[in-house]
Parts: structure tokens; sequence; C-alpha cells
């Protein structure tokens, strides 16, 4: 929806963006973060054309922003700064109101839209909506002004660290919100800060950006486990994956070659291959890598016949997780259930791997090992 082309920006000697080129798809919400003159905020603001480039250009929908009247591109747009822009002479439904009322929409929707705007971002429109700015907080004041930024129901919304003056509780509640107002609108959001913890949290692509050029344009996952460089892993942190458990999948911290048999092996020479391969279980399995069931050692002990095949004793009630199950949701099943082994499955019951405590004890204790490492470097 928004493309940059081979985009340069230079003031006087000085330049700010190298040739920079990367695409922003629509309703998703891309976090640019980076060092203080990294080029982010300008980046944003060319969008605007509140910055123009000094060569390349941008496309938004196909379109040269260039051929657009300056005045409909901006009240196309939603803005939100971190020192809000609030009139201080106007109400709070003044202030969200101010851009529909100037294109003389229908007031009846503008007045309705206004309320459950005001009620989206935890806004009280009773008690609110006649105060003036002075009378809010910051964190108000900014709720104020990402209801202003939704009100002409722009497709796209630009926020430049609009929640950095805000203390972390606010700012946490505030992220929440614009979380809660994307969901269910699905705007294109072009969101500049300088908090990674933020960036991962709200964003769907982040763009991290050094000395006016992009280092690394990606998901916060694949940054967070495939760091494009060494200043993209000491910028994000070597151990910020951890804050973000969430991104730690199935398919992170399985065993990709767990012991299996065909259904039809005799229980003696099952005992003996899980004796042989140190483990208690057997993944039974068919000639495609189907999973069927499982046996355990415990099973097979408790039985005299061992000519007997796998398939007779196996439990077929499998407890099973998809490759995309986060370390939470594993640490879960496994408390709830009390099971020592989960396999992971692919959505046509392919057997792609197996979660066992150990291996959960052994990306677990990586942690602390990285940590220490960070501390004693």
């Amino acid at each position: 929806m928004i493309v940059f082309e081979n985009v340069t920006k230079s003031f006087k000697d000085h330049q700010v963006l190298s040739n920079i080129s990367f695409q922003i798809r629509k309703g998703d919400l891309v976090a640019f973060i980076g060092e203080s003159g990294c080029g982010k905020t300008t980046t944003l603001k060319m969008i605007n054309r509140l910055v123009k480039p000094t060569s390349g250009r941008i496309l938004i929908n196909g379109d040269s922003i260039e051929t657009k009247d300056i005045i409909e591109l901006r009240r196309s747009m939603g803005y939100v700064i971190q020192q809000t822009g609030l009139f201080p002479h106007m109400t709070v439904k003044e202030n969200i109101e101010i851009i529909p009322r100037s294109e003389k929409r229908d007031l009846v929707q503008i007045n309705k839209k206004t309320l459950e705007l005001m009620e989206m971002v935890g806004l009280d429109p009773e008690e609110f909506s006649d105060r003036y700015p002075t009378e809010l907080s910051g964190g108000q004041q900014q709720r104020v002004g990402v209801a202003r930024a939704f009100a002409t129901d722009p497709e796209i919304i630009l926020m430049d660290e609009p929640f950095s003056a805000l203390d972390p509780i606010t700012r946490a509640g505030l992220q929440d919100e614009v979380l809660n107002l994307q969901s269910q609108f699905k705007k294109t959001i072009v969101f500049v800060t300088h908090d990674m913890d933020e960036a991962i949290k709200i964003a769907d692509m982040i763009c991290i950006m050094k000395d006016g050029v992009i280092l690394q344009y990606d998901t916060p996952e694949n940054i967070l486990k495939n760091p494009a460089n060494a200043f993209v892993q000491e910028f994000v942190g070597r151990n910020r994956i951890w804050t973000s458990p969430e991104y730690i999948k199935a398919s992170d911290i399985m065993i990709t070659t767990p012991v299996t048999c065909s259904e039809t092996l005799p229980l003696l020479r099952c005992r003996e291959k899980m004796r042989t391969s140190n483990v208690d279980s057997l993944m039974v399995t068919d000639k495609n890598r189907r999973l069927l069931g499982i046996i355990s050692a415990k099973q097979v002990q408790s039985l005299s016949d061992l000519s007997l095949e796998a398939r007779s004793i196996m439990g077929t009630d499998v407890l099973k997780v998809s490759p995309d199950n986060n370390i939470i949701d594993i640490l879960k099943i496994i408390e709830e259930n009390q099971v020592s082994g989960i396999p992971v499955t692919s959505d046509d019951d392919i057997l792609l791997g197996l979660i066992t405590k150990s291996s959960l004890v052994t990306t677990l204790s990586q942690q602390y090992i990285d940590t220490q490492e960070v501390i004693f470097s």
C-alpha cells in the first residue's frame, strides 16, 4: 500500500536517508526504531509530505504522493505526535471532531463516531466531552489524540513517538488501546518509537534503522530469532526473546529426531529399542510418519507376553501440539496434564518432533547461561 522507492533525503551537506526502499502492506502496523538521528521520524514525515525527498519517490496505492493535493493528502491520514497537538481552546469533543466538521460531514454521524471512539480509548464521554486539554493528564490527552486520528476513518495513521513522554503504566495502557483499535479497524499504521519492547508488543513488522539506512525490516519474531547483523543483535538485546516468550515456538525447541517404531514391532524389540536409545517411550508411526499412538516403558514392563505387537497396547488418545504453539502454551499443557513428553505434529498428524521435560529444561537453562555470558563478558 505504501511504497518507498530509492528515497534519499539530505539537509544541506548531511544525508539523513540513503536510498531506502521498502513496502508497507495494507492493514499492517509497522514500527520504525533506531538510535536518535537514524532517520525514522524523517521517513514517517515523508508519507504526509511534511518532509520532501531529495530523490526517489513514495507511492500510496500505486500513485505518487507528489500528484496529490497536499491538504487532501494530510486530511486523509491520522497523525499522532508526542506533544498531542490538541487545541487548548477546544474541548475534548471539539478536538476529536475538528477534521470531520471541516469536511462538512453529517453531524449526527460525527457525534456518534466521537462517542464510540472516546469509549474505545477509555474516556467516558459524559465525564470528558466538555473538558479542555489543560484539565487532562498526559495519558488522557494522548487518548484524545489517538481518538482524533481515527475520527475520519483514514486508511493510514502516522504515530510519531506518541507515548514516549508517559509513565510506564500509562504507556502500557495506551499500547493496549492501540492494539484494540487496530484489531477492530485494521488501519495501516506507521509508528515511530525508540523502545524495542513497545515495537515488539504492537508491531506486525519492525524496521530497524541506523545512519539513514534500513538494517532489517522483518517480523518481530524473525528479528528476535535471526538478527541481521551484530548491531541489530546488540540493539535488540541477546536475551530479548525471553521477554516475549510467545515467539519461542515448539518448532524452535523440539527434538527433531524422536525415537519411533512401527505398529507391528514386537514389544520385546520395543523394550530393547527404548533401552538402547535411553528413552521411556516410543512414538508409533506409519510409513509416512503419521503418528498413530505412543507406548511407554511402564506399559511394556507390566506385560508378560512380549511377542505382542506395539499396536496392541499403544495409547491412541495422544496429547500433541503444533509447531506454532509457544512455550507458554506448552508449559501449561505439561503442567495441567502431568505428562513427560508431547509430540509435535502437522495438521495431518505427521510427526515433526517431540518436546520433553528435558528439552524444556535445556531451553530454559540456556537463558541463564546466555544471561551469565552477558554479565561477565
